[in-house]
C-alpha cells in the first residue's frame, strides 16, 4: 500500500457499498435521496443528501484583463449576485463544454474563440453530489445570435469588470458565490504565477468522476 504523505495531492475515488437507496423528495432540478451506507465492517449509517445533474460556468477574460460578469437575483438567499455565467448539465448528449459555451453566449450574448479548464468544484459534498466545473474563456466576442432570457434572467445585469476589482470584491466579502469566488481567484493565482491560459488543461480534459451515479 503506498504511503498517504509521500502520495500525490488529489480526492480519490472510493465509493462505500450501498445497502439501500430511496428517493425522499423529487424535485424541479434535483432530488433529495436516502442512503444506507455499509462503510466499514459492522458500520452502517443513512446519508440523505441531494442528488445534482452537475453545472457548468463561464470566466470571460479580455485583453484588458477584465472579467464578465452578471447580477443575477437568487430567490433561496433573497439576493441579487454577482456571479459569472453559470447553467446546469440537463441536455443529454451535451458536452460539457458546450454547454459552457452554449450558458455564455444565451446569458451574456457572447461566444469564446478558446476555452479551457480552469477549476473543478463540489461545492457541498456533505450534502449534495453536484459537480462544477468553471471555464475560462478567451477571445471573445459578441454572438451574432439573439437568445430570449425569461425569469430571473430576464433582468440580467451584464456588466464587464478588471480582474483586480473582482479579486478586491471577492476578499471583501462583497462577492460571494461560491463559484464565482473559486472562478476570479483561480485566475489570480495564475497570473500571480506568471502561467498562461496554455498551462491550463483542455476544455473536454476527462470530467470529475462520480462514483454511485447509475
Amino acid at each position: 500500500m503506498s504511503d498517504p504523505e509521500q502520495a500525490p495531492l488529489r480526492d480519490e475515488p472510493g465509493q462505500r457499498p450501498v445497502a439501500a437507496r430511496r428517493t425522499v423528495h423529487e424535485g424541479m432540478i434535483a432530488d433529495l435521496v436516502r442512503d444506507t451506507v455499509d462503510f466499514a465492517e459492522g458500520v452502517r449509517f443513512d446519508r440523505e443528501y441531494v442528488r445534482h445533474p452537475g453545472a457548468v460556468a463561464v470566466l470571460a477574460l479580455d485583453d484588458a484583463e477584465r472579467v464578465l460578469l452578471i447580477r443575477q437575483y437568487r430567490h433561496p438567499v433573497g439576493h441579487e449576485l454577482w456571479e459569472i455565467p453559470a447553467g446546469l448539465l440537463d441536455l443529454d448528449g451535451e458536452a460539457p463544454h458546450l454547454a459552457a459555451a452554449r450558458e455564455l453566449a444565451e446569458e451574456t450574448g457572447h461566444e469564446p474563440a478558446d476555452l479551457r479548464t480552469l477549476v473543478d468544484l463540489r461545492p457541498s459534498p456533505g450534502g449534495m453530489d453536484e459537480v462544477i466545473r468553471v471555464y475560462l474563456a478567451s477571445g471573445v466576442r459578441e454572438s451574432e445570435l439573439e437568445f430570449e432570457r425569461t425569469d430571473e434572467e430576464a433582468a440580467l445585469l451584464i456588466r464587464w469588470v478588471p480582474l483586480a476589482e473582482a479579486v478586491t470584491a471577492v476578499l471583501e466579502g462583497r462577492i460571494t458565490n461560491a463559484t464565482t469566488v473559486a472562478a476570479v481567484l483561480a485566475l489570480h493565482a495564475l497570473r500571480g504565477g506568471g502561467a498562461g491560459m496554455s498551462s491550463l488543461r483542455a476544455a473536454d480534459a476527462p470530467f470529475m468522476e462520480r462514483p454511485g451515479r447509475d
